[in-house]
């Protein structure tokens, strides 16, 4: 398969329902998202499309709070680093299979961050102990 700049919105489609296709099928964290979430994919995508077009094309079509979702989820199983650790293993996959260019890259870059936020701050909550030391 051929790569190709992220450029509009078809593209963050693409990459996304590839991402969450591996997601779903994911022995590691696929049952977080099939079992626990229970997550109504019709519903979803729409809002993960958003998300990523916001994040790399600067179209502020997405307005939502990015965390609250998370943290309701753990309260239901605790995110741990090896969940966040497998989203970006696969997030990564999806990019480089798909995609090259300034966007793919950026794309890579907030993928990073947002792996590394979500797991700081989940890690603080599961494990407040640990930030007392």
């Amino acid at each position: 398969m051929e790569r190709k700049e992220i450029a509009g919105r078809e593209d963050i489609q693409l990459l996304v329902d590839s991402f969450y296709d591996k997601v779903k099928a994911d022995d590691r964290i696929g049952f977080i998202f099939n079992d626990i979430a229970k997550v109504d994919w019709p519903h979803h995508l729409p809002i993960m499309y958003n998300f990523w077009e916001s994040l790399l094309l600067d179209t502020g079509v997405y307005g939502r709070n990015t965390m609250e979702p998370h943290f309701a989820l753990n309260r239901k199983i605790p995110l741990e680093p090896p969940h966040f650790e497998r989203w970006l293993q696969l997030f990564e996959a999806t990019v480089n299979e798909h995609f090259t260019g300034e966007k793919a890259a950026l794309a890579l870059t907030r993928a990073r961050s947002i792996q590394g936020i979500m797991q700081l701050k989940m890690q603080k909550i599961n494990h407040p102990e640990a930030g007392q030391k």
